[in-house]
């Protein structure tokens, strides 16, 4: 397989790559927040940029990265500071657009889950060679001149050695050196990478950025209602949904724990099944984060109340149900904790499939009759 045909961990399937993607919709504090620190001189050397999966981080981070790399760096005619900037657009004109949109600027690397090649799939985790390798951009970037940039996508998926390698480069920065960690859990991170980061806040998307974001992506929506609940602005999982039958598959899950307390055994076990089937990796990733989102909204229910949108037939009936008080809310809350860890180590050790949804739907069964007893 060419490289050119590798799988990547930084673009969501149907979705433009955040360095080819032409507006970034929403975040307009965290652009403010960027150039208020570059208009006055402060511009760190480590960038932490925050918030939920697919709001818009990376396009963000290659907003700045074309915005950096463009950059003006000879001052005036008698060495004043150029004019303020206002914004991160970059005209198309620039030489470097192009070098960014093509993946072949060389002053700017991204650091990323690399491909196995014994298991034709891409790593569960960022490696430490992986950003053992910056020692070599930072070496021949240096030859070029000007500002160089790096962009960790994401952060917190960097192992234990990985985290430390990155925590020296963020300690002793090389000079004229921008390094932007993207990070959906930025607390899985390092305390001490998190202190020599400024962070950028990324928000969910409002409803009309969110519909741009997707009429951007050219995806064509027909359930609104039950993809915004869903999605909870982000366009990024608003795209893999439509994709990939997500409103389907979380419509099968409710039915599934309609029965609840008592579950369906037979139904479960055609789940569990459906996510261990030969090349079902993405439905498998996607009912692994639809059954996270079911118990974030049990956990929603039983301190706000029914949502005021459904995601399913007969869902806002059954979060009433199974969540009907603060002390559901916390029991569920707890559950979503400890299943996300054991997912999270699940995937690393590449635990069976469909071990892992049975355990995940007996231990969701399990909970809800502790509910039910009171």
């Amino acid at each position: 397989m060419s490289d050119d045909a590798l799988p990547v961990p930084d673009r969501i399937e149907g979705a433009p790559h955040p360095r080819e993607t032409p507006t970034l919709f929403g975040q307009q504090k965290a652009k403010a927040d960027f150039l208020e620190a570059y208009n006055t001189g402060r511009l760190h050397s480590g960038w932490l940029i925050t918030g939920p999966r697919g709001v818009g981080k990376a396009t963000l981070a290659w907003k700045i990265a074309t915005f950096l790399l463009s950059e003006d760096a000879g001052g005036g005619m008698f060495g004043d500071l150029p004019p303020a900037a206002t914004s991160l657009d970059v005209s198309p004109d620039n030489p470097n657009v192009a070098l960014v949109q093509s993946g072949a600027h060389p002053r700017l690397t991204v650091v990323k889950r690399p491909y196995n090649y014994d298991t034709k799939k891409l790593r569960q985790e960022i490696t430490v060679d992986a950003v053992r390798g910056l020692k070599d951009f930072f070496h021949m970037s240096s030859a070029d001149g000007g500002r160089r940039v790096v962009i960790v996508d994401a952060a917190d998926e960097m192992n234990r050695n990985a985290a430390n390698a990155i925590l020296k480069e963020l300690e002793e920065p090389p000079a004229d050196t921008t390094i932007m960690l993207i990070a959906h859990q930025p607390s899985r991170l390092l305390p001490t990478i998190r202190s020599r980061c400024r962070e950028l806040r990324c928000a969910r998307l409002e409803a009309d950025d969110l519909s741009a974001a997707l009429d951007q992506a050219s995806v064509m929506v027909q359930n609104v209602d039950g993809l915004a609940a869903l999605a909870d602005g982000s366009a990024g999982d608003a795209i893999r949904l439509t994709r990939h039958d997500g409103l389907q598959i979380y419509a099968g899950l409710i039915q599934l724990f309609d029965g609840l307390p008592q579950l369906n055994r037979p139904a479960a076990l055609k789940l569990a099944e459906s996510c261990a089937a030969r090349g079902a990796e993405t439905h498998y990733g996607l009912v692994l984060d639809l059954m996270d989102q079911f118990l974030a909204r049990l956990a929603r229910a039983g301190l706000f109340g029914e949502p005021s949108l459904q995601a399913a037939p007969h869902e806002a009936l059954l979060l009433s149900r199974l969540s009907p008080h603060q002390g559901a809310a916390q029991a569920w809350a707890q559950l979503q904790q400890d299943l996300t860890a054991r997912v999270r180590h699940g995937r690393a050790v590449n635990l069976d499939p469909a071990s892992l949804i049975l355990d995940m739907i007996f231990k969701i069964e399990k909970t809800a009759q502790t509910v039910a007893k009171g």
